[in-house]
């Protein structure tokens, strides 16, 4: 088993981890129920083997529907009045049981149900393995942006069973490696290289994703400064999944994001010019954009609502080369 250390946490990783979820779970949390958030796909996949991994508790689960529309407040209303309604107290403990998607809705609730809830992560997408389980943020889209209210809730422990990606078909897959080739490109050069040729991550190319994440929340947990690289892509790509009413995949949009920054990068004097063909050809290749690509123009208006956005100005980033990126205050796009 392979333990990964974060200030308040720790994120466990291993083939087959599923056998010891009760005993994991048993070490910090010393009641008999548990509630379960989850979406249908995953319930229709796991149910049975989830429960035979947790026979010293009585489970309760609550299933939302696959998608990022589950992420409003109607289902964090509805989700909450489930959770009352079977019984859930104060020092009972949430499961947010799926990908990204579920993971923070469930961190949400977790994060607000009576001031605070115990709450732990089983990411079973590779989005919500190498980016969203990890770095305690959680949140819920309103219709001027995504993830505009949320809090920051820590986990009590991320158990992450890779084997869970078995079964995550190559869009979905492709979805998570996005977010694999954005890490790469701020911050690693050396990830970058090992995956360009490759479809399938070994759980090495994982690990070394979730340290870049890791190292920099733990030296920027409230995103003041240096957190902010991790949304290198995002700024157009949120913007994208609303414009399409979130039809257009996280995946998919921030890699149209980050050509996008990348090119104005270029405009800027920022990012080396032999970047844009490198990044755009790998991105082609796993179906994460294709020719002709989106232009940014048309996304301009979502901007303001981003929460990136300060009063002194939009905070962005670029990257220079492969491997090395900084953010840019009061950045402004024109037309």
């Amino acid at each position: 088993m392979i333990k990964l250390k974060t200030k308040n946490y720790n994120i466990l990783i291993a083939d087959n981890l599923i056998n010891n979820f009760d005993e994991l779970i048993k070490k910090s949390y010393h009641k008999d129920k548990i509630f379960i958030i989850t979406d249908q796909n995953v319930f229709n996949l796991y149910e049975k083997k989830i429960t035979k991994s947790l026979p010293s508790f009585k489970l309760y689960f609550h299933v939302l529907k696959p998608g990022e529309t589950s992420k409003s407040f109607l289902n964090y209303q509805e989700t909450i009045n489930s959770l009352i309604n079977k019984g859930i107290k104060k020092d009972h403990l949430i499961i947010g049981f799926g990908g990204g998607v579920v993971g923070d809705l469930a961190g949400f609730i977790a994060g607000t149900l009576y001031r605070g809830i115990n709450f732990i992560q089983i990411p079973t997408s590779l989005l919500a393995v190498v980016d969203s389980s990890i770095g305690s943020k959680t949140g819920i889209d309103l219709e001027l942006g995504k993830n505009l209210v949320g809090v920051y809730k820590d986990p009590k422990v991320v158990l992450i069973d890779p084997l869970f990606l078995n079964t995550l078909s190559t869009k979905e897959y492709n979805n998570g490696l996005a977010e694999v080739i954005k890490m790469a490109l701020i911050r690693d050069k050396t990830l970058f290289n090992n995956i360009k040729d490759k479809n399938k991550l070994t759980i090495d190319d994982i690990v070394r994703t979730i340290n870049i994440k890791r190292k920099i929340v733990r030296k920027d947990p409230f995103e003041k400064n240096l957190r902010m690289l991790l949304n290198f892509g995002h700024t157009f790509g949120h913007a994208i999944e609303l414009e399409s009413n979130f039809n257009v995949k996280h995946g998919v949009a921030i890699s149209y994001g980050m050509l996008i920054s990348i090119e104005e990068g270029i405009k800027r004097g920022i990012t080396k010019h032999d970047i844009y063909d490198e990044v755009k050809d790998l991105l082609i290749k796993h179906n994460l954009v294709k020719e002709p690509l989106l232009s940014k123009d048309k996304y301009l208006k979502y901007l303001k609502h981003d929460k990136k956005n300060l009063s002194s100005g939009l905070n962005f980033v670029f990257i220079k080369e492969i491997g090395k990126s900084l953010i840019k205050s009061g950045v402004i796009f024109n037309d």
